[in-house]
């Protein structure tokens, strides 16, 4: 199966610096912007969606404005959080996992690992804990109880062409998922590669569980596309300025490739 990708802004956050961004670099105080996804998945009248961002409430919580919500993104081009029914989750931090109510008829796909980590030893420090929220955590608990999560230990199958790969390294049990497109495997790296220049500089993240599963995760994503300009990055601004418009303002098509060139 061929699929399409979308990918779908929903808030950006302009105060950033480069410390925010990358250990370790020569520039840290120079200003560097963030952007939040949600991506669609289309094949046919199939449609998965991976992650759900975070709504009105959580950043009203943590004090990081939204745009739209994404549940209100999804229905700019034409979808229904309650019809979709297949959901893949790259990993439980809040700002993609909390919109998980918003899904109700949704199987869940989902690392073990993270799931472990999530509810687990670590969660009693400040720092691992802090891009957790517990209500996020314990819905997604709740849906375990429902039979409605499916669970993937390393690599694993969602449907035909789409596969998701455990990376670790920023949170325990973080996937990518590589999707097979017009243009070839394409990998959307989520939180494997905040920006292109966390995968292509090999420059790491500041939040960081295992570092060395974070660098070797630069590898594996880069192995996963079939070109470098099909790996895209889970935060990049540049992502709505690389790949066309599909529609609204703040969608892009990814699955034709880039129409402009990126150089690092």
């Amino acid at each position: 199966m061929i699929w399409e990708v979308y990918a779908l802004k929903y808030a950006d956050r302009n105060s950033r610096t480069r410390k925010d961004s990358f250990l370790f670099d020569d520039n840290h105080d120079q200003p560097h912007a963030m952007d939040y996804f949600i991506w669609v998945l289309k094949c046919g009248d199939q449609v998965i969606v991976v992650d759900t961002g975070y709504d009105e409430a959580e950043a009203r919580h943590r004090d990081r404005p939204i745009i739209r919500e994404p549940a209100a993104a999804l229905q700019g081009i034409g979808l229904k959080p309650e019809d979709i029914t297949t959901l893949i989750v790259t990993h439980l931090h809040y700002d993609h996992a909390g919109g998980l109510n918003q899904f109700p008829n949704a199987t869940i796909h989902l690392q073990s690992a993270e799931m472990a980590y999530a509810t687990g030893p670590c969660m009693c420090h400040d720092t691992l804990r802090m891009p957790f929220s517990a209500d996020h955590v314990c819905e997604m608990v709740r849906r375990v109880y429902s039979g409605r999560v499916m669970f993937h230990d390393g690599d694993g199958e969602v449907a035909d062409g789409v596969t998701v790969h455990c990376i670790g390294g920023h949170s325990r049990g973080l996937q990518a998922v590589r999707v097979r497109t017009m243009s070839g495997w394409l990998c959307l790296a989520s939180d494997a590669a905040h920006y292109y220049e966390n995968v292509f500089a090999r420059k790491p993240f500041p939040i960081v569980v295992d570092l060395q599963n974070m660098l070797d995760g630069f590898d594996r994503i880069s192995a996963l596309a079939s070109d470098r300009s099909l790996i895209v990055p889970g935060h990049d601004p540049l992502v709505m300025n690389l790949f066309e418009s599909a529609g609204p303002d703040y969608a892009v098509r990814l699955d034709t490739g880039p129409t402009k060139e990126f150089r690092l």
